[in-house]
C-alpha cells in the first residue's frame, strides 16, 4: 500500500538490529485518521468474508485493531499477556516469544469472549518472525473458531514469520511487506 510505504519512509527509524521504529504513527503515538486509512484497506482486502470478532494482542495492536474492527462493525478481543484477577480461571491459553522484548509471555483470552461460532479476523502491527501470530491462532484453534485470516500492517518479509504462517494456511494479508533494511534504507516488495 503506497500510502504507508511513503509514510513508512518519511517518518519510520531503524535501528540497531533491523528494528523499524514506527512509533510516532502506528503503535505508541498512533495517527488515528492515518490508521483509518489502513482500516479501509483491510475492510477491502476481506470485503466478502464473514467476521465476528478482530483479535489482537496487546499492547500494539489494540488501537489498530480498534479502528479496524469499527470498519467492520465487530467487536475487538485482545490476548493479554498477564493473568489479572478479573479473568477467571477459565481461559484459552498459548506462549509467545517477543522478539522485540526478548522473552516469554503466555498469552490468554477469557472462553467467555472467543467462541466456536466466532469467525476472526487477526490484527497486528508487525510480522517478523511469527511467534505473536501463532500464539494468537492457537488460541483460535482452542476455541474452535474459524480463523478468516490476518491483516498485518507490516510485514517484515525478509523474515521467515509470514511464510511459516501462510504455510499454515492462514490468509496474511500485508499493507506493507519490507525486503530489507539495509544501511538504513528501506526496500518494499511490489
Amino acid at each position: 500500500m503506497k500510502l504507508l510505504e511513503d509514510r513508512i519512509r518519511k517518518d519510520g527509524i531503524v535501528r540497531e538490529g533491523n528494528i523499524l521504529k514506527v512509533d510516532s504513527f502506528v503503535n505508541h503515538q498512533i495517527d488515528c485518521a492515518f490508521i483509518a486509512e489502513l482500516a479501509k484497506e483491510f475492510k477491502r482486502l476481506y470485503a466478502g468474508e464473514e467476521i465476528t470478532k478482530i483479535l489482537t494482542i496487546e499492547a500494539s495492536g489494540i488501537g489498530i485493531a480498534c479502528i479496524v474492527a469499527l470498519e467492520f462493525g465487530v467487536p475487538v478481543l485482545f490476548a493479554k499477556k498477564n493473568k489479572t484477577v478479573n479473568i477467571a480461571n477459565d481461559v484459552y491459553t498459548s506462549k509467545v516469544e517477543s522478539f522485540t522484548h526478548k522473552r516469554n509471555y503466555d498469552i490468554i483470552v477469557s472462553k467467555d469472549f472467543l467462541k466456536p461460532e466466532d469467525k476472526v479476523l487477526i490484527i497486528d502491527d508487525f510480522l517478523a518472525k511469527g511467534s505473536a501470530l501463532h500464539g494468537l491462532i492457537q488460541l483460535i484453534q482452542h476455541a474452535g473458531a474459524t480463523i478468516v485470516g490476518a491483516g498485518i500492517v507490516i510485514e517484515k518479509a525478509y523474515q521467515e514469520g509470514g511464510q511459516m504462517i501462510r504455510d499454515m494456511g492462514v490468509r496474511v494479508e500485508s499493507l506493507a511487506r519490507i525486503k530489507s533494511m539495509d544501511n538504513n534504507v528501506i526496500e518494499f516488495i511490489d
